[in-house]
């Protein structure tokens, strides 16, 4: 399932040049162990993936049925995020990803600790970054006021998969862009995420998604492909193709020619990675998570210039 270049016209690399110049960014953050022969992380604890909820979560989504809270940290009980916090920097902690499960109306529970993250900013000099769920104008604006660092927002573009995928019955695709929207408007670093697939595998909806990103000033825009897990609902479901998967990283690249885009965490292993990676490069993206075995290199080979991050996609410094 090796990548071939996609016509795809104008083409998107040179657009990619034209905008970013040769640099392409490789990213291992600390939700798990990683090292190839040609990035290896130098300290997992330095970017850590924190959940507000444990492994709970109310809306049990047909493609992740909670399993992604299980890769991260859960607050010990009795402890607030700032004490976690304290006790992480001492292991070489230099920044959060705070996430959670979300409630039956598609909101993760920041709210009750945004004290706690106003501290981890002021106290420590953590940086904090949000995957925020659904939000109002309100709580936008509040995690505006904590210091939070950036927000990262699922964007979904069609109403079935909205209901059937994240039995959110009473949402629309609206909703996600009213909180798309109430982000950026409070002045944060916002990036979108798209999952690839995610309606049993089809791609429904990821244009109307795209459409929707391209009318807000957001800091970058996240892919990540459908991966099937055996204890979901979808653990036979077929992801998209790397070849369906490679035009639609083309045609973000030309829709949003001057915005960051990265491959996110999540895709499928084995040779629909490898061929997914490459593609990416070929189609001009700014950068890759966890990239596969021999990419770096590919990458080097099409004339562009690798920087290794420890943190999570389209987080440079931390």
């Amino acid at each position: 399932m090796e990548s071939e270049i996609i016509d795809v016209s104008p083409y998107p690399f040179e657009t990619r040049l034209r905008n970013f110049g040769r640099r392409i960014d490789f990213h291992a953050p600390g939700l798990k162990r990683y090292a190839t022969e040609e990035f290896e992380q130098a300290n997992p604890a330095r970017f850590t993936a924190v959940s507000l909820t444990g492994a709970r979560c109310s809306l049990q989504c047909d493609h992740c049925k909670a399993s992604v809270l299980q890769s991260m940290r859960a607050i010990p009980e009795g402890d607030s995020l700032f004490d976690f916090a304290q006790r992480l920097a001492v292991s070489g902690a230099r920044g959060l990803l705070v996430s959670g499960g979300m409630s039956a109306d598609g909101r993760v529970p920041h709210g009750e600790h945004l004290a706690a993250i106003a501290r981890v900013r002021r106290e420590l000099g953590q940086k904090v970054f949000l995957h925020t769920g659904l939000v109002d104008v309100e709580t936008a604006q509040a995690m505006k006021r904590a210091g939070v660092n950036g927000a990262l927002i699922d964007i979904v573009g069609s109403d079935e998969t909205i209901h059937r995928v994240y039995h959110l019955k009473r949402k629309r695709v609206a909703d996600f862009e009213v909180s798309l929207a109430a982000l950026c408007e409070a002045g944060l670093m916002v990036m979108p995420h798209i999952v690839l697939g995610l309606h049993y595998g089809r791609m429904l909806g990821e244009d109307n998604a795209l459409e929707i990103v391209a009318r807000y000033p957001v800091s970058a825009l996240v892919l990540v492909v459908l991966t099937p897990i055996f204890s979901t609902p979808m653990r036979d479901v077929e992801p998209p193709t790397p070849d369906e998967v490679g035009r639609f990283f083309g045609r973000a690249r030309l829709r949003l020619p001057s915005t960051p885009i990265y491959l996110g965490c999540a895709r499928p292993g084995g040779s629909h990675k490898r061929a997914t990676d490459r593609l990416a490069v070929d189609m001009g993206l700014n950068g890759i998570a966890y990239p596969a075995e021999g990419v770096v290199a590919y990458a080097e080979h099409r004339g562009l210039k690798p920087a290794f991050h420890e943190a999570c996609c389209s987080i440079h410094e931390l």
